[in-house]
């Protein structure tokens, strides 16, 4: 075991690695938005170099590419309006999603016999941090898989979000001017949708 560990709560000795914060160059973190404010997709716009459209040597300039946007999985890590603290956890982003539905509860803390027996055990104290949100469950007779909901023709914010992530709303970003128009690429023959 080390001796930060032996010496020191790791809630109090956690920090973040400088290198998952840092930016990433060329590129910005956007998001598109959904339905609601608080469904927020993170995309990353990539600049492009420009094309040479001369031989090398002559200056004819070059033509200009339009950045290429993607998902960012990079969570809010890179972006610069975070402020990243490991010992509060994430932001709790489908929270309110969920209590919209209004068919789970919050317990009143661990009730798994695992869960207890972890708490229960003080040689874990010094790894414990000190926000740990209480687990939640479905009412009784309910059912909360995304499943149930698709089969009763509900979409949740958690389907619009993987929606928007899966480009499902890139007319609607590109008309906004989120995103600018995508590279063309090279399809070397292959059939590729626009949308």
């Amino acid at each position: 075991m080390s001796t930060t560990l032996k010496n020191a709560n790791l809630s109090e000795s956690a920090q973040v690695d400088s290198g998952s914060v840092q930016l990433f160059t060329r590129s910005q973190k956007i998001y598109v938005q959904g339905s609601r404010p608080d469904i927020r997709v993170p995309m990353r716009e990539i600049s492009l170099d420009v094309t040479p459209t001369g031989f090398s040597g002559t200056n004819s300039g070059g033509e200009i590419n339009a950045p290429v946007c993607v998902y960012d999985t990079s969570g809010p890590y890179t972006d610069p309006n975070v402020i990243i603290d490991v010992r509060k956890g994430l932001d709790d982003v489908r929270s309110a999603w969920i209590e919209s539905r209004a068919d789970t509860e919050r317990l009143p803390g661990l009730t798994s016999n695992f869960g207890q027996q972890r708490l229960a055990d003080a040689e874990l104290t010094r790894l414990r941090f000190a926000h740990v949100r209480n687990p939640r469950r479905a009412k009784a007779g309910a059912n909360v898989s995304q499943m149930h909901y698709a089969r009763q023709g509900i979409i949740t914010a958690e389907m619009e979000y993987v929606a928007i992530r899966e480009n499902m709303k890139l007319q609607e970003a590109r008309a906004a001017g989120l995103l600018t128009q995508q590279h063309p690429g090279q399809s070397f023959g292959a059939s590729i949708p626009k949308e």
